[in-house]
Formats: structure tokens, C-alpha cells, sequence
């Protein structure tokens, strides 16, 4: 089956302690994260399936920027999430030169406004293995958009992680009914 792995807004502002907006740094630390990913996108490299890094993020200056969002709406103020900035670098630790793919999404979902959908029905991508932060917010809309795609979609809870235990958990039960939960010791077994 062709296969993608799909990483999510592994970048500083988000997941790094000295990320501008990082709610889920300590829980994505804690988890090892960073290191799942690593091994995933190893593990898509040596089976030759496209891999895909994704971030958010704006434009420099902000012109694309939707400042009535609730999510987004603070990011100029904070000064995150611009292009170009440290901030949108992917973590220190993860190893995104194993990528094939990087792009960069304005909202929450990978598939909006992006050239994803695309890359992927390029390869004929049947199965999106998905990892990433915050489990609640881009993992939960990655999942719902390639479900409604027809991928099917296998996430790899230890490449997730939320700004709180509960709410990871909370995701992976939510989830759990339109896609297949797995580690990454489960994964790279099978």
C-alpha cells in the first residue's frame, strides 16, 4: 500500500520550551516526540515512503495572517509563527532533512490551502501514517480531512503530543474511531 508519513508543526514556536506560543513543549519533551519522529521519518526513508513535514505559519509581515481568528488571532502580537523567523524553524532535534516534502500550511488543517492533497494523489498515496503537535488541534484536523479524503490513517500516538496529559488522551479516543492508533515500536513491527 503507498504509504506517507505526515509530521506536524514540529516547529520551535510550538513545541520548543522557547517557543512563542509552546503549550505543548513540556508534554512533547516528556513523550520523546522529537525522537519518534526521527525514527519515523528513518523508518519512511528506508521504505521509500514520501515523507511530509508540515508547519503553520504566515507570511513575512502577516499580509495572510487572519487576525479575527481565536487561534491565530494573537500570533502577530506575539510575534509567532512568521516566516522567515526562528520561530518557524522545525525543533533543533528532528532530523527534517529526512523529509521529502515540507510545507507550510495558514491554518489548522494541513489540507487547507495547501499543495497536500495534491503531493499526495501525485504518488497515489493510500495511507497517511500521521505524528504530531498538538494532538488536539493539527493532528485532530489532519486525521478528520484525510478520513473524509478516503486515506486511510494510522497515527502514531508517541510522535503526538497536547498541552496536557487529558487532552491528548481525549484525542486519541476521539480519533480513534476513524483512524488506527499505534506507537512507534507497534508500527515499525508490523
Amino acid at each position: 500500500m503507498n504509504t506517507a508519513f505526515l509530521g506536524l508543526d514540529y516547529i520551535v514556536d510550538i513545541m520548543h520550551p522557547s517557543g512563542k506560543i509552546a503549550a505543548s513543549a513540556e508534554q512533547a519533551a516528556q513523550r520523546n516526540v522529537v525522537g519518534h519522529a526521527n525514527r519515523l521519518l528513518a523508518h519512511a526513508r528506508a521504505q521509500g515512503w514520501l515523507s511530509i513535514l508540515v508547519k503553520v505559519g504566515f507570511a513575512r509581515g502577516y499580509p495572510d495572517h487572519p487576525a479575527g481568528s481565536a487561534m491565530f488571532g494573537r500570533a502577530r502580537e506575539f510575534g509567532a509563527l512568521e516566516e522567515g523567523s526562528p520561530g518557524m524553524a522545525f525543533h533543533p532535534d528532528l532530523q527534517s532533512e529526512l523529509a521529502d516534502l515540507v510545507i507550510v500550511k495558514p491554518r489548522v488543517s494541513p489540507f487547507y490551502g495547501t499543495s497536500l492533497d495534491a503531493a499526495l494523489r501525485a504518488r497515489r498515496i493510500e495511507r497517511l501514517v500521521i505524528g504530531g503537535v498538538s494532538s488536539a488541534w493539527a493532528v485532530q484536523a489532519a486525521v478528520r480531512d484525510a478520513h473524509d479524503r478516503d486515506y486511510q490513517v494510522v497515527i502514531v500516538e508517541d510522535a503526538c503530543a497536547a498541552a496536557s496529559v487529558a487532552e491528548h488522551a481525549e484525542s486519541m479516543a476521539l480519533l480513534q474511531r476513524i483512524a488506527r492508533i499505534e506507537t512507534v515500536d507497534t508500527l515499525l513491527a508490523g
